[in-house]
């Protein structure tokens, strides 16, 4: 999981040349969702319930459309690697959002100082383009919100899936939620008139067919199969990994801009992550 989802970040991006946002991930999560259902009927497993689809599909909204429609959508101005790292603040979220929920673990001086570091990390990657007064510096700045969107999205699906997996099969619970994830995507892209502008080069149908197969059928599905037997805390473990790479690749492969700051902010953000305390008692 933690070595896909670092790569999916730059495959989103290229996706994007030429794939508008919302059709960028309906096509990879009603695939994997898809393929995942027809290889449990085909194994003879028991998909959930007609009466739970609907927390399902509420856990779908939360994570699909919301964790990661709006980190496609951000991409669209922020560069790749910027985007990693500042979703790399998704466990601060998880964390004081476990800590406002019954039975959650309550915030330590440690967690609080982890977040306070990390979110400073996050202020120092931004704050520059954020000044910018033209329209690259508010496109910029309406990613860097949608990004806080996502990591808020992602926080509660993760919360909410986790308290639904107990009960439940949890690749059957990863493939509804992304069958109707990717349908809420589906019919947002249809909205916002999205098809007239589609096109696809060798280019992008390669990241989208990488998105979907790789992206989302393995790394959402060992997703939802971690949280069901981790602590959250434990679970959130993969933001080490991801900007880290994502940066990498965006560097290596598409020219983003990596300069001190980008290496300072990475390295402040994942010293946030490092100072919140986490232990197997830990939910």
């Amino acid at each position: 999981m933690c070595l896909i989802w670092g790569t999916t970040y730059l495959a989103i991006r290229v996706a994007l040349e030429t794939i508008p946002p919302a059709l960028v991930g309906a096509f990879r999560f009603i695939f994997a969702g898809s393929v995942l259902m027809l290889i449990l009927w085909l194994k003879g497993e028991m998909l959930p319930a007609p009466r739970r689809w609907t927390g399902l599909a509420l856990a779908g909204l939360l994570m699909v459309v919301l964790g990661n429609g709006a980190v496609i959508w951000a991409e669209q101005w922020v560069p790749s690697g910027v985007a990693a790292v500042t979703v790399a603040s998704t466990p601060f979220w998880m964390i004081g959002l476990e800590a406002l929920l019954p039975g959650g673990e309550r915030l330590s001086w440690r967690a609080v100082l982890g977040v306070l570091i990390g979110f400073g990390g996050i202020v120092l990657l931004a704050w520059p383009d954020l000044t910018n007064d033209g329209a690259s510096g508010r496109q910029f700045a309406i990613g860097m919100i949608s990004l806080q969107v996502a990591c808020l999205g992602w926080a509660l699906g993760s919360s909410y899936s986790r308290r639904q997996a107990r009960s439940e099969n949890a690749l059957s619970a990863a493939a509804v939620q992304m069958l109707c994830g990717g349908l809420m995507m589906l019919v947002i892209s249809v909205a916002r008139g999205e098809w007239s502008e589609l096109t696809f080069t060798p280019r992008s149908f390669a990241a989208e067919a990488y998105l979907a197969a790789v992206g989302s059928l393995a790394g959402y599905t060992a997703y939802i199969y971690a949280l069901k037997y981790l602590p959250v805390s434990v679970v959130s473990l993969y933001a080490y990994a991801n900007p880290v790479i994502a940066v990498l690749l965006g560097t290596l492969l598409l020219a983003e801009p990596f300069g001190a700051r980008v290496m300072v902010a990475t390295a402040t953000v994942l010293l946030g992550i490092t100072v919140v305390p986490r232990g197997e008692g830990t939910r």
